[in-house]
């Protein structure tokens, strides 16, 4: 099993394929093998990167830590093994992740290509924003008393894939789910972890691909709707039938697009 130590943290990681250098980014509560159904085909055309972030599986769990360092360990890994500058695309958390890192290191990039972030900070605002806070605050609450399996299940059915999509989830996704779960109240305990620097990644300047579910909580459309004004002239697509992780549940229409964008 590969892995590398950078920026003070061991990760696991999985190369392979030829060509231009493409790095994915998971979410929360996730792993490398959530992009299992789409790495193997763009893996055709790229030199595919996927990884564990820290506290996630296989890489280390050093505790507490910043979505800061989520992207320092991304920039670490990408210069570690000669990716940079890659297209990185990023889901969720993961998504957030890349955005952060692109305001910063634009240098690394090649393209950015990001589905539905949880930056709420940056453009929920009134009803919308205290019913989600409130939902937050409830399974973050859930996890804390050791509720494990219920609050995993709520994160997912409440907040991001939609009621009743918990049982028909994969046995071993869920439980993936529920080994990294902490991980999420450690991302909430970052202050800064769901907002971004807009005015910096104004000046990102290389191409973006913003994209979303027709099926997705309501509350992710502000959020790309406000990242689309900040970026230079981005890309945009809807992913019809689809949700918050498309690459799971539409994952030849995820490969189309990804493709398609960066040809």
């Amino acid at each position: 099993m590969p892995s590398i130590h950078v920026n003070g943290t061991r990760l696991f990681y999985e190369l392979y394929g030829e060509g231009e250098p493409l790095v994915l980014v998971h979410g929360s509560s996730g792993d490398h093998l959530g992009w299992q159904a789409v790495a193997s085909h763009l893996s055709r055309w790229f030199s595919v990167l996927t990884y564990d972030r820290r506290g996630h599986s296989q890489s280390e769990r050093p505790g507490e830590g910043l979505r800061s360092d989520d992207e320092d360990d991304l920039a670490a890994l990408m210069e570690r093994l000669g990716l940079a500058p890659a297209h990185v695309a990023g889901n969720s958390f993961g998504a957030s992740i890349a955005l952060g890192l692109a305001s910063r290191r634009p240098d690394l990039f090649r393209s950015l290509i990001v589905h539905e972030p949880p930056l709420i900070a940056t453009a929920v605002e009134g009803a919308m924003m205290t019913e989600l806070q409130a939902g937050i605050d409830k399974f973050a609450d859930r996890l804390r008393s050791g509720d494990i399996e219920g609050g995993t299940r709520q994160i997912i059915e409440d907040l991001a894939l939609g009621p009743g999509a918990w049982e028909p989830l994969p046995k071993e996704v869920r439980q993936t789910l529920m080994d990294n779960a902490l991980t999420w109240l450690n991302e909430l305990e970052d202050p800064a972890w769901a907002e971004l620097d807009l005015e910096a990644l104004s000046g990102f300047g290389r191409p973006a691909l913003l994209s979303e579910g027709d099926k997705s909580p309501a509350w992710f459309s502000p959020i790309v709707r406000r990242l689309a004004q900040v970026l230079t002239a981005p890309h945009r697509h809807t992913f019809q039938g689809a949700g918050h992780v498309p690459h799971l549940t539409h994952p030849e229409d995820y490969v189309r697009v990804v493709l398609d964008f960066i040809r």
